[in-house]
């Protein structure tokens, strides 16, 4: 099309390449690898028992001083060290990558930096942004930069609460959404137009904050790219259409878009500009983990009618088939995976490679009724724990949830100037 932008040209190639991707796949259970015996999994079962156990008694005697907050973290990171290596099997650089790396500290400076801006910033969304930082930090370590909270990670980051929760909120009309994406497209295009309110005036500061490390001029690809996911949320609109019939919404290619186009934007920001396979890598990662997100949020997106592959399916017919093409196209998409050579990538991609499976067995294991029985009996064999025994853990957790929230939150409190 002419007058598109380079990075506007490649996303439709990118887009193409994962839908053939999603559609070249089976609906069969492919090969995933090693999988664990009931005694296995029983043993593991202990030790994530015993890391619960102690999560829960922290939080019924949280520190009431910084020295006491850091001798907890201290606790908390060793148990989580002797887990990894005796319940999940893992090998002591996985395991420094994830707890001495530099995520967690950049986290919290995140997390201190969010509430700074926006004090009344529910730790929900703090914690929902933080993910992002975390998906930024990741790339980095791929690209062989130094993990930071970067200006550019901070405010693109700091955007997720305000545009997605404005764009997911059904109280506000699709007018209304629409008018707010106009001007914050014509923002990120380079115009100036004044904040009309509060919300717009936070849009536009976090803004600035990328504007500060990249020079447009410089570096045109960042906002290129920032263009490309912003229209790619605006038209996943269209899946809060409860009432649109089948083919009406392109519900696949608006999903693979969305997840691609934000971690391929995190890719820019991160370095100014992609190679070609750089940029391939980037957007299937976040295809990917879209993907495994719908299926996560699978009965919540039923109940408001939010359309994705799964919420559609569900209730209507077992959810197998298409988890099982889920699945092939996670090894479509970590086939090409070459992290480089650059310190601490190659336990990065080995840490994806699990985690992107075990994002999808725990959400068969969290809802095993939307599949049948000998399927989720396949697929549980293939996770160091029992679906039950996790499931378990996790309401444990989720019942001591605001405990947790209180407890971060007041530590973020003391984190104001």
């Amino acid at each position: 099309m002419a007058g598109e932008s380079k990075v506007t040209a490649l996303t439709h190639e990118l887009l193409a390449e994962s839908q053939t991707a999603w559609w070249d796949g089976d609906s069969v259970l492919p090969d995933l690898g090693r999988t664990y015996s009931r005694r296995e999994q029983r043993v593991r079962e202990h030790g994530l028992g015993v890391v619960v156990d102690q999560l829960l008694a922290e939080l019924r005697h949280p520190p009431a001083t910084p020295a006491e907050r850091v001798a907890a973290e201290q606790r908390v990171t060793l148990s989580g060290r002797t887990f990894a290596r005796a319940s999940l099997g893992m090998d002591d650089p996985h395991v420094d990558l994830l707890l001495q790396g530099g995520f967690t500290p950049c986290a919290r400076e995140f997390a201190e930096r969010a509430r700074r801006f926006d004090p009344a910033m529910p730790f929900e969304d703090i914690a929902q942004a933080s993910r992002n930082v975390w998906t930024m930090n990741g790339l980095q370590t791929m690209l062989g930069l130094p993990l930071r909270v970067t200006p550019s990670a901070y405010g693109y980051s700091m955007l997720y609460p305000y545009t997605d929760n404005l764009l997911d909120d059904p109280a506000i009309s699709e007018e209304e959404k629409a008018r707010v994406n106009d001007r914050f497209g014509r923002r990120i295009a380079g115009e100036n137009p004044a904040p009309e309110n509060r919300h717009e005036q936070a849009l536009w500061a976090l803004f600035a904050e990328i504007e500060s490390e990249h020079v447009r001029a410089e570096t045109p690809r960042v906002y290129e790219s920032l263009e490309v996911i912003h229209r790619a949320q605006a038209r996943s609109v269209a899946l809060m259409r409860r009432d649109e019939p089948p083919y009406g919404v392109d519900v696949l290619g608006i999903s693979l878009e969305k997840g691609g186009a934000s971690v391929l934007a995190d890719g820019y920001l991160v370095a100014g500009d992609l190679t070609r396979p750089q940029a391939s890598l980037f957007f299937g990662l976040g295809a990917l983990l879209q993907l495994a997100d719908d299926l996560q949020d699978v009965e919540e997106d039923a109940r408001s009618g939010t359309l994705t592959v799964f919420s559609q399916t569900a209730r209507k017919w077992p959810l197998d088939r298409l988890v099982s093409r889920l699945l092939h196209f996670r090894a479509s998409m970590l086939a090409a995976f070459d992290p480089g050579d650059a310190p601490g990538a190659q336990q990065l991609g080995d840490l994806m490679r699990g985690a992107s499976l075990q994002l999808v067995l725990g959400a068969v294991g969290a809802a095993p009724h939307l599949f049948t029985r000998g399927y989720v009996r396949r697929l549980e064999a293939f996770s160091p724990f029992r679906f039950g025994a996790l499931l378990r853990q996790r309401r444990r957790l989720d019942r001591a949830r605001v405990s947790f929230l209180g407890l971060a939150g007041s530590a973020l409190e003391e984190a104001k100037p």
